[in-house]
C-alpha cells in the first residue's frame, strides 16, 4: 500500500480554507460555504503553513465544487480594485508620464562624494549602470540570503533569537551560535534554509525563488523584448522552471498551465493565493531595464503579474517595479521612489493603504520596533505571505532606514513575516541608490563568493557582475 503524496498548495482540499480567508478579506460573504466546508470535515486554513497536517482526498470533489462557488461571490472591493489594465491606469490619477518613444536612459555621469566617499546628501547620482546594477544584483541576493534562516518563524521568535545571539537590533547575519538549545529546539530555523544561510555556513548565495524569478525575467526579456506577452511567460516557465521551485499562486498558476488553462485564468482559477507577494518578487527586473520610467515599469511587471495574481497581488509587483524604476534613474531618493511606486497603484486599493500605513509608521517611531508592532496590530490577519503586511512592512522598513543598505535590509527581515522577500526587495532597491557594490559593506558581499546557485538553466554559477551586464543590455535595448 503506497501512502498519499502530499502537495503543498495545490491539493484542493487545502485551498479551500485559504479561499475562505481571501473572500472575508475582500468582504464577500462566505457564511454558507463556510458552514458546509466545516460540517463536512474541512479545516480553515492553517495559520502559517500552505498545506493542513495530511491529505484529505475523500473532501477534494466537495471541495473543488465550494473553490468554484466562493469564485462567484460578489466582491464589494472590486471597483476599488480592479485588475484589467485600462481600469487601473484609470484609477491612478497621478500615472507618471512615460518616456518619449526611442529615448535611452542617459549615460552614467561622476556622482558628488562626501569626504569619506559616500553619496553627499541631496546629490544627484547617475543614471543605472553596470556598477548599479551589480550593487542592485548583490543587494537582492544578501537581503534574500539574511532573510532565509528566519522565514516563517513568528515575530517574537525572531526577536528572541536575536536578542540572545546579541545582534538586535539587527545588523549582521544570523548565527546559532550562542543560541541557547532550549530556544533553538522552541523556534528552528527554517529548515531548508540553516544549513546555507547562517554566519558560519554561508558559501556563495543558494538557490532561492526571489533570485530564480529575476533571472526568468532576465530570459523572459532577452527572448522576446519589452514586448513579451503573459503567455509567453507562461511558457517560458513551463521550459525552464522546475514545478517544484514554485510556491503559492505560482504553484497554482503552473497547475493551470498544465491542466491547458491560458492566463489571465491562470491567476483566478482555484487559486487562493493571488494576492499574496509572488508577483512582487518577480518584478526588480522589470525596474531595473526601465530606469527613470516608472510607468514603464510597471506596464511590464503587470504582464508578468497577471499571469498569476489580481488586484493587491497584481499592485505589489506594480509598486516595486516602479520605485525601483525611480531609484534606477539617477534622481529620486528612496522616499521619492516609495512616492513613484505609488503613482501606479490605485490610491482606494487596500495596497495603496498598506504602504501608506507603513510610511507613516515608521516616520511616528523612533523606534522600528514599535513601528513593526503597529504594521502586525493593523495586518495580523493576513497570511504571512499576503501581499499586505508585506507591503506596509517594507515601506516602513525603507522609509526608516531613509536610503541606507545595511539599515533597509536588516529592519526589512527583522520586522517578519516574508522575511526573505522583504529583505530581497530592500537589498534591491538600496543596492541601486549605492550605486556601486563597493559601496555595500563586505560583511555582506564577501560570504556570496560573487557565486549564485540556481535550478535556472545557464546560470547556475554564475556571478552577479555578469548578470548586471546582461541586466545592462536590456536596460540599453530600445
Amino acid at each position: 500500500m503506497t501512502g498519499l503524496l502530499r502537495l503543498s498548495w495545490v491539493q484542493p482540499e487545502d485551498l479551500v480554507g485559504h479561499e475562505l480567508r481571501q473572500a472575508e478579506q475582500d468582504g464577500r460573504d462566505t457564511t454558507a460555504v463556510r458552514a458546509r466546508w466545516l460540517a463536512a470535515g474541512g479545516m480553515l486554513a492553517p495559520p502559517r503553513a500552505g498545506a493542513s497536517p495530511a491529505p484529505r482526498p475523500e473532501l477534494r470533489t466537495l471541495a473543488e465544487a465550494l473553490l468554484d462557488e466562493l469564485a462567484m461571490l460578489p466582491s464589494p472591493s472590486a471597483d476599488d480594485e480592479p485588475t484589467d489594465w485600462p481600469s487601473v491606469v484609470a484609477a491612478c490619477p497621478e500615472w507618471p508620464a512615460p518616456h518619449p518613444a526611442g529615448t535611452a536612459p542617459r549615460p552614467a555621469g561622476p556622482s558628488v562624494r562626501d569626504a569619506d566617499g559616500h553619496p553627499s546628501a541631496g546629490a544627484a547620482r547617475p543614471a543605472v549602470d553596470e556598477h548599479a546594477l551589480h550593487a542592485a544584483w548583490l543587494g537582492r541576493a544578501v537581503g534574500c540570503l539574511l532573510g532565509k534562516p528566519v522565514e516563517k518563524l513568528p515575530l517574537h521568535a525572531i526577536r528572541d533569537i536575536g536578542r540572545a545571539t546579541g545582534n538586535w537590533p539587527l545588523t549582521t547575519w544570523f548565527t546559532a551560535r550562542g543560541l541557547p538549545a532550549e530556544l533553538a529546539a522552541a523556534h528552528p530555523w527554517n529548515r531548508r534554509s540553516a544549513a546555507t544561510s547562517l554566519a558560519e555556513n554561508i558559501d556563495g548565495m543558494p538557490e532561492d525563488d526571489d533570485l530564480n524569478h529575476p533571472l526568468l525575467a532576465l530570459v523572459l526579456l532577452r527572448r522576446h523584448g519589452r514586448a513579451f506577452t503573459t503567455a509567453q511567460l507562461g511558457a517560458l516557465w513551463l521550459d525552464e522552471l522546475p514545478a517544484g521551485r514554485t510556491f503559492t499562486a505560482e504553484r497554482v498558476a503552473y497547475r493551470n498551465l498544465l491542466s491547458g488553462i491560458e492566463p489571465p485564468l491562470t491567476a483566478t482559477f482555484r487559486n487562493p493565493f493571488r494576492e499574496w507577494i509572488g508577483a512582487a518578487i518577480r518584478a526588480d527586473a522589470h525596474g531595473w531595464t526601465n530606469p527613470g520610467d516608472p510607468a514603464a515599469a510597471a506596464e511590464q511587471a503587470y504582464r508578468d503579474a497577471v499571469l498569476t495574481h489580481t488586484a493587491n497581488g497584481v499592485y505589489s509587483a506594480m509598486f516595486t517595479a516602479a520605485a525601483i524604476a525611480a531609484a534606477a534613474g539617477g534622481t529620486a531618493d528612496v522616499h521619492e521612489a516609495i512616492a513613484a511606486g505609488l503613482t501606479v497603484v490605485p490610491p482606494r486599493s487596500r495596497l495603496a493603504r498598506a504602504v501608506r500605513f507603513g510610511v507613516r509608521a515608521a516616520r511616528a517611531e523612533a523606534d522600528f520596533d514599535r513601528a513593526v508592532d503597529l504594521v502586525h496590530a493593523a495586518y495580523g490577519s493576513y497570511h504571512w505571505v499576503h501581499a499586505l503586511p508585506n507591503a506596509a512592512l517594507l515601506a516602513a522598513a525603507l522609509t526608516h532606514a531613509d536610503g541606507d543598505f545595511t539599515g533597509s535590509i536588516c529592519r526589512a527581515v527583522s520586522g517578519g513575516l516574508d522575511t526573505d522577500s522583504n529583505g530581497a526587495t530592500a537589498g534591491s532597491l538600496t543596492g541601486l541608490l549605492a550605486g556601486h557594490p563597493d559601496r555595500l559593506p563586505d560583511r555582506w558581499t564577501a560570504p556570496l563568493k560573487n557565486r549564485l546557485s540556481t535550478s535556472v538553466a545557464g546560470f547556475d554559477g554564475t556571478g552577479f557582475d555578469a548578470l548586471a551586464r546582461l541586466t545592462l543590455k536590456e536596460a540599453l535595448r530600445p
